[in-house]
């Protein structure tokens, strides 16, 4: 039988088990209380990849779901159901998600700005720029220690760095190169979207806003949602790993073809 890792004393677990265009999942615990943010592979792969790392797929207690697009919704009704989990979702994305979850066992709704718990976990939602219907971003912590996630937005707001700016890691989207992007296969019309203000943020982006937010008890960085056509991990890791100097921030990179490392964060 699978059984969970323990987090240290009022620490924090963090895994990503996918991100990119093709599905993103995040398993996060405090080794009392786990959870899942977003939830975009089949349900199947999602327990595998979980298994792969150790994580007990029983053991969780909530789907977060930040926003509606299907690469963060496709195993979220499947596994809602099949252990029971409550989904934790905004009224206006639930709306646009309309019936592609499918049956859900139960629903708790949340709002941008407003602060909830999912039994010792303690999580804040926040609006991002991105082109669906209420995207959101979150920190999620237990005493003092926190975790900050925001991908899927074309500017990092004022918002967005004021919530990321104390948090112990930062799972953050390094998205496309700029040239890769403009020289790329994506049709004129999608190339638009992308480096939009509701599109994604470019690795340059993410380089100046880790710059802006980075602090002695920033331990971990972690680029997420890279497009496999318009970046590679060399570019990303290179042009956001500039921001740091000699700073002894890690920097790490989530793919979207297996599950990444399983990080533990000490509490204070």
């Amino acid at each position: 039988m699978t059984s969970e890792p323990s987090a240290s004393r009022d620490g924090l677990i963090f895994c990503p088990l996918a991100s990119g265009s093709r599905g993103n999942a995040i398993f996060i615990s405090d080794g009392t209380t786990s959870v899942l943010v977003d939830a975009g592979l089949s349900g199947v792969e999602i327990e595998r990849r979980m298994k792969a790392r150790g994580l007990a797929p029983q053991e969780l207690d909530a789907v977060v779901v930040s926003h509606e697009h299907g690469d963060h919704i496709r195993g979220v009704g499947v596994l809602s159901r099949r252990f029971h989990l409550p989904v934790y979702i905004s009224p206006g994305t639930e709306t646009a998600a309309g019936s592609r979850m499918g049956r859900l066992t139960d629903v708790a709704h949340f709002e941008c700005g407003t602060g909830f718990s999912i039994r010792t976990l303690s999580l804040h939602p926040f609006s991002t720029s991105h082109d669906a219907a209420d995207p959101a971003g979150f920190t999620i912590g237990r005493n003092g220690t926190r975790i900050g996630i925001a991908t899927d937005l074309g500017v990092a707001t004022a918002m967005v760095r004021e919530h990321l700016r104390a948090c112990s890691l930062v799972f953050i989207e390094a998205n496309h190169d700029p040239e890769m992007l403009m020289n790329g296969p994506y049709p004129w019309h999608l190339k638009q979207r992308v480096k939009s203000r509701t599109g994604h943020l470019s690795n340059f982006d993410t380089r100046s806003l880790v710059a802006e937010i980075q602090h002695d008890r920033l331990s971990h960085v972690v680029l997420g949602h890279m497009s496999e056509k318009n970046n590679c991990p060399r570019k990303a890791l290179s042009t956001v790993g500039a921001a740091f100097g000699q700073c002894r921030t890690r920097l790490s990179l989530a793919t979207q073809e297996e599950g990444g490392e399983l990080i533990r964060l000490s509490g204070e």
